[in-house]
């Protein structure tokens, strides 16, 4: 706690008098935690801190009029998610996103989460107090009233994908005399629940989708059976993948070749089957995660699966077979965002559907005109443009000091292992800069940022302590582990990609340096050595303020267990080899 710092003599040069904390080495102060957002990783951490840290005072602020995050917001057609999940009643490989959706709001029911979620409630500003040793928070309710909050511990769960980018094409939104839809907005259509209910009337119309990212690439996919003309406007270059999984998937499927597949009752009948669920997840999982391997430069898993991809997009594109020259890339498998998007270099070859390769100069009344001069009649406009990735939060968020988070994040963000920030006590966040995963499980890595938020917490908790915030020193270390990393991975190649803020070259400030396994492991054991402390009690600086008054709970309680220490024996298994024999096995 800073005792490194002489600490102030009495006047006369008497010792300190040093006073005992009253209450017990394991009586829990109060702790208030408050959680913005209500997607995977508020819903994660609500569950994690009411099992971790007692006497928990806990709000959840969510700015949705429902949670689920970017499963809530996002309701066009063909949503999915673009990589293999799976929970027992979801019915296809690639679950719906409605699926996923129900998924969490059964969450929230099974842990009784909805009482501590607010719903309609924007967290506005944030500014740490120092005297305080708090986070003073404005929220917005719907109604644009506002109310201050306090809290211990801020953790924010607020995503990457939750504030998205419109074209920057003139005329987009004045001249054009369409509707003009964005993936992230899709409501916006006609208020309809559904993305079917919302283009029933479609059937005659020409659609313009602008993006071939994941979203448009979905959005195309679906939308071309239910439209006159689709014309898909394309910039760059992208790998569609196959399937992920694919040998999970092809097991599922047996003889018959899929990009997705759908879940039968037997297969759901196998799922109650604990040990059977856990062994297809685990397979599941394991087969997503050795892919991490192929991003690595030069990698024989590089090499192969971009031979294997080319093959593959030429082969569903033979009947238009000039696209291709225009959308298989010449940068490195999985520098963009890989994605597999079954069905869409299908939708291409349709005779409905045009691919424009050229870019978008200006909007008329009644389409869109390229830079080559191709005007293209449209009735309806979907912009899939994707997000702000610039992780500029849009409001006031001031650390120590009066220093704003957006000067901290800028020329990019800077942080400690993506979860905190120094200047900035007793916050950390999930699905932060440099956090995002190029292979593997991202809710792996979510459990991970929201448990070691809770063993912070716990420290925060258990020592008496009033701040904790991570050093200057330790986040420019990994930042420059960053910097050392990532030119020997293929993210680095020239690529425009939302992983480096939507730039062909330069910082990459989305995307972990490293493995999910290896962020797993990273998070799992907290160095608190690179954090500063403050105590509770600025008047009293001793360490070890926090054994109070030199008793336990169960001490001063009648009734309580004076033994506890053997309740939940961690017993060992006894050793086949005795490592102290010669050979190592017993009896040589």
């Amino acid at each position: 706690m800073r005792s490194e710092q002489p600490r102030e003599q009495p006047s006369g040069g008497a010792t300190p008098v040093f006073r005992l904390g009253q209450f017990a080495i394991d009586e829990p102060r109060r702790m208030k935690v408050v959680v913005i957002g209500a997607g995977y990783s508020g819903i994660t951490a609500g569950i994690r801190f009411r099992q971790h840290i007692p006497n928990l005072d806990l709000t959840i602020y969510e700015a949705n009029a429902g949670i689920g995050g970017t499963w809530y917001s996002n309701k066009y057609p063909g949503l999915a998610c673009d990589s293999a999940s799976h929970q027992p009643n979801w019915s296809r490989f690639y679950a719906p996103g409605p699926e996923i959706l129900a998924y969490m709001q059964h969450v929230v029911d099974k842990w009784k989460l909805m009482s501590y979620i607010k719903l309609r409630h924007r967290l506005v500003r944030a500014e740490w107090a120092e005297e305080m040793g708090k986070w003073m928070l404005t929220i917005r309710r719907s109604d644009d009233s506002e109310f201050q909050e306090t809290a211990d511990v801020l953790f924010t769960g607020i995503g990457l994908l939750s504030r998205w980018s419109w074209p920057n094409i003139d005329g987009l939104r004045t001249t054009f005399k369409g509707p003009v839809i964005h993936s992230a907005q899709w409501e916006t259509a006609d208020g309809g629940e559904t993305w079917e209910a919302s283009v029933k009337n479609w059937a005659d119309k020409k659609v313009g989708v602008i993006g071939v990212g994941s979203s448009g690439i979905q959005i195309v996919s679906a939308l071309q059976p239910h439209v006159a003309k689709l014309v898909n406007f394309v910039r760059g270059n992208t790998w569609i993948s196959g399937p992920f999984a694919s040998n999970t998937l092809q097991e599922l499927a047996g003889d018959t070749a899929v990009d997705n597949y759908t879940f039968s009752e037997a297969d759901k009948e196998k799922f109650k089957d604990p040990k059977a669920y856990h062994e297809f997840r685990h397979d599941l999982e394991a087969e997503l995660n050795a892919a991490y391997a192929a991003t690595m430069r030069g990698s024989e898993g590089q090499i192969m699966g971009r031979e294997h991809l080319t093959e593959s997009m030429k082969k569903k594109l033979a009947k238009k077979p000039w696209i291709a020259d225009h959308l298989v890339p010449q940068f490195g498998l999985a520098c963009r965002r890989l994605t597999p998007g079954p069905g869409y270099l299908e939708a291409l070859c349709e005779d409905n559907v045009d691919f424009i390769p050229s870019p978008i100069k200006f909007a008329a009344e009644n389409g869109l005109v390229t830079e080559d001069g191709q005007y293209i009649d449209l009735d309806i406009i979907v912009c899939a443009t994707g997000y702000d990735t610039s992780f500029q939060l849009g409001f006031p968020f001031i650390g120590r000091g009066g220093v704003e988070l957006k000067d901290k994040y800028t020329p990019h963000p800077k942080t400690y292992l993506s979860i905190a920030v120094d200047g900035f006590p007793n916050w950390f966040q999930s699905f932060g800069p440099n956090s995002a995963m190029g292979s593997g499980s991202l809710l792996a890595v979510i459990e991970k940022q929201v448990e070691y938020a809770v063993k912070a917490t716990a420290k925060l908790q258990r020592e008496r302590l009033k701040s904790m915030a991570v050093k200057k020193e330790a986040a420019e270390d990994f930042d420059e582990y960053l910097e050392a990393f990532f030119p020997t991975t293929v993210f680095s190649e020239p690529c425009k990609s939302w992983y480096k803020n939507g730039n062909v070259e330069g910082r990459i400030s989305a995307l972990y340096p490293g493995s999910t396994l290896h962020f797993t492991r990273a998070l799992e054991h907290p160095r608190w050595e690179d954090y500063e402390y403050e105590a509770l009690d600025s008047d009293n600086r001793n360490r070890f303020f926090w054994l109070g008054n030199g008793g336990t709970v169960s001490d001063f309680d009648p009734n309580g267990d004076k033994a506890f220490y053997l309740n939940n024996v961690d017993i060992p298994p006894v050793p086949e080899y005795d490592n102290n024999a010669i050979g190592g096995e017993v009896g040589k």
